[in-house]
């Protein structure tokens, strides 16, 4: 990491891939959410089932969410070729 000032347009381009990478992760999460815990909300299912898929769906999509905001960031920081 250097110790020169950052131009404005380097600041920028940071701050648009941040969001991007929060507002694809949002996106995904929420897909595997639904794809997982979509079924309990059509189906009529046994109480522990539906409650297990709620958990599934959302800690499925909250690590994945996770793993697209490092996975984002990460290939930002690679230097460019």
């Amino acid at each position: 990491m250097s110790t020169e000032r950052r131009s404005q347009a380097d600041r920028d381009e940071i701050t648009v891939e941040i969001g991007y990478a929060l507002v694809s992760a949002c996106f995904l999460g929420g897909v595997m959410f639904a794809a997982i815990a979509g079924p309990a909300a059509v189906w009529d299912l046994p109480p522990a089932v539906e409650r297990f898929m709620l958990l599934a769906g959302a800690s499925v999509g909250g690590v994945l969410a996770a793993i697209r905001v490092v996975h984002v960031l990460w290939r930002h920081g690679q230097p460019k070729n």
